[in-house]
């Protein structure tokens, strides 16, 4: 009697399972609430036939059910679709907003963002000069003469080059996908300074002797480029040097080289007695000159030696 218990159980959970089924599938139930397929191809009638066929069965058995159908699922049904036809819709205009994010956006702030400059900050150009750069970038640097287009160098990354600039006022960097201008600085011409270095031309009495062993004037080079300037002097000196200066401009020291002895001091002053001043002392001058051998640019300056005997 037990077994036969559990055995209309069995049926009973197997024909309510069938049966809910086929109810769903007759409302047409979908996660979008919409129907699955028409009704009337839902439930074939060899199916409904045999439930019926089952259905009798279990009342023969003194078995009694009851199914019943809550009428409100309809309408929960359509509360539901309401509420996700409005989340369709807010997806919808969602998804329009981001559309309108330009896509190329990502790729112009890149191309926007600026590489830094390939040279140091207080690098700098010289006309007329030979110039030095280093690229401590990590991209291939040309340097352009913005006027004729033609390439005056490439300097590879964490490369140091030198390179001939003539009169340009500007050159042309290229690097990545940029470009810098950087100004080229004029030439000047070089400067000289002569400075007495002693004060024996101050006296009464000048001897040619004393000027000849001792520095009378120290002459200082001033330029940008000192080692393309060429550097020649005129008169009777003597001259040693250059040395450099904390500042790196070129100094000679200059004594007077007249005469040897003083026989040789009077046969000087016989042929140039025109060289007497106002005050009775004879005077000489000497020249330096500075040529910049590669802007062409000439400066020469002078300075006078005063004495009036050859020695005491």
């Amino acid at each position: 009697m037990i077994r036969r218990n559990r055995d209309a159980k069995f049926v009973i959970y197997q024909v309510l399972y069938i049966f809910v089924i086929t109810v769903l599938a007759l409302k047409g139930a979908e996660i979008n609430l919409g129907e699955v397929v028409k009704k009337e191809n839902v439930v074939e009638k060899s199916v409904r036939d045999s439930l019926m066929g089952v259905v009798d069965s279990l009342s023969q058995l003194g078995l009694k059910f009851n199914i019943e159908i809550d009428t409100n699922v309809y309408q929960e049904n359509i509360i539901l679709k309401k509420k996700l036809t409005k989340l369709n819709t807010q997806v919808a205009s969602l998804s329009n907003k981001v559309k309108e994010i330009p896509k190329s956006k990502d790729k112009k702030t890149k191309v926007n963002s600026k590489l830094p400059s390939p040279f140091s900050t207080n690098q700098s150009f010289l006309q007329f000069a030979s110039n030095t750069a280093e690229n401590k970038g990590d991209f291939n640097v040309t340097v352009i003469d913005p006027v004729s287009k033609q390439i005056i160098a490439k300097i590879n990354p964490k490369q140091k080059i030198d390179f001939e600039l003539s009169d340009q006022k500007e050159v042309l960097l290229k690097y990545g996908d940029q470009q810098e201008r950087i100004k080229v600085k004029k030439n000047l011409p070089p400067e000289i300074e002569i400075e007495k270095a002693t004060s024996k031309m101050d006296k009464l009495d000048i001897y040619v002797k004393q000027l000849q062993r001792t520095t009378c004037f120290n002459v200082k080079i001033k330029d940008e480029r000192p080692e393309q300037i060429k550097i020649t002097h005129s008169g009777p000196i003597s001259v040693t040097g250059p040395r450099k200066d904390n500042k790196g401009f070129l100094v000679y020291n200059v004594s007077l080289k007249l005469a040897m002895n003083e026989d040789k001091f009077n046969d000087w002053a016989d042929r140039n007695d025109h060289l007497v001043d106002s005050d009775g002392r004879y005077k000489t001058n000497f020249f330096f000159t500075a040529f910049d051998t590669k802007s062409k640019q000439k400066v020469e300056v002078g300075e006078t030696f005063y004495f009036t005997e050859f020695s005491k």
